[in-house]
């Protein structure tokens, strides 16, 4: 336990930080998932597909934007999603 009041309120506020973080985290981490499924399925339609990479990519902005992650990390992360599109649409 903290003895220094600067500590103490530096507790307080990692602790509200970190439950704030882990709402955009989570959001990120759910619509990446929803958009490799749509972009991994069997039958694929590829305007859901761009959607869900559209939505995933505009978390990924969100959360870099808030500091939750890095803005390079969010910038791979969203090349990716997209390199994967562009491959499914060339196909198509």
């Amino acid at each position: 336990m903290a003895n220094l009041k600067s500590q103490i309120k530096r507790n307080r506020q990692n602790e509200k930080r970190r439950l704030r973080n882990r709402v955009y985290r989570g959001s990120t981490r759910v619509a990446i998932k929803n958009a490799r499924i749509a972009l991994e399925a069997d039958k694929v339609n590829i305007e859901e597909a761009r959607e869900a990479t559209m939505f995933a990519v505009s978390r990924l902005d969100k959360a870099a934007q808030k500091g939750v992650i890095h803005q390079k990390n969010a910038s791979r992360r969203k090349g990716r999603l997209m390199k994967y599109l562009a491959n499914l649409e060339k196909e198509a």
